[in-house]
């Protein structure tokens, strides 16, 4: 199953074959649209000319990853702090999974395993850690006993709350939809 996000056939391409491209889009999915976070790894790839490792990447100059990630357009808001915190993400897949970004799903004996395991990943707290359970069952078809438990409400059937349901332009909309009526309801809430 391959990922279908509202970004360009190249960078979907690279987000279903690549692992540790994945999870670096989920990564930088913050405090930038997502179409932006998950266009990223393949704008890293074109800047590289190839695919990074994980051990590259660990081991690669922080202010030349820094630099590589401001370059005009930066592949995040905040280039030179996501720069580390990529670096940091690669290292731990390095020490932990051997450098096989994969392995910390294709391992996983269940979805509380894959969730502790997503949870220890530098920039992923409790609700991104859920999301990308949720992203890696609905779209990948990686579905360890208990995954949609462990993925909590991203993981129910046909809904509509994140960037795991997204799948096409219709999708997409009703995510947006859903993030929206938050914002009002909080905004009307702080209101009171």
């Amino acid at each position: 199953m391959p990922i279908s996000l509202p970004v360009d056939d190249e960078a979907n391409e690279l987000l279903s074959s690549n692992a540790l491209a994945l999870l670096i889009a989920m990564l930088l999915d913050q405090q930038v649209p997502l179409e932006r976070a998950f266009s990223a790894p393949r704008d890293l790839v074109q800047r590289l000319g190839h695919e990074p490792s994980a051990d590259e990447l660990a081991s690669f100059d922080p202010e030349a990853l820094a630099t590589v990630f401001s370059e005009r357009p930066a592949l995040h808001r905040f280039p030179k702090a996501m720069a580390a915190r990529t670096q940091d993400l690669a290292r731990l897949i390095l020490a932990e999974y051997d450098g096989d970004a994969a392995s910390l799903w294709t391992t996983a004996s269940s979805g509380a395993e894959l969730l502790k395991r997503v949870s220890a990943l530098p920039g992923f707290g409790e609700v991104k850690a859920k999301i990308f359970v949720a992203l890696l069952g609905k779209q990948l078809g990686v579905r360890p006993s208990g995954w949609r438990e462990a993925a909590g409400s991203f993981g129910d059937e046909g809904s509509y709350v994140s960037v795991a349901d997204i799948v096409d332009d219709e999708s997409l909309g009703k995510v947006r939809s859903y993030k929206q009526s938050l914002k009002a309801a909080a905004k009307s809430k702080a209101g009171k």
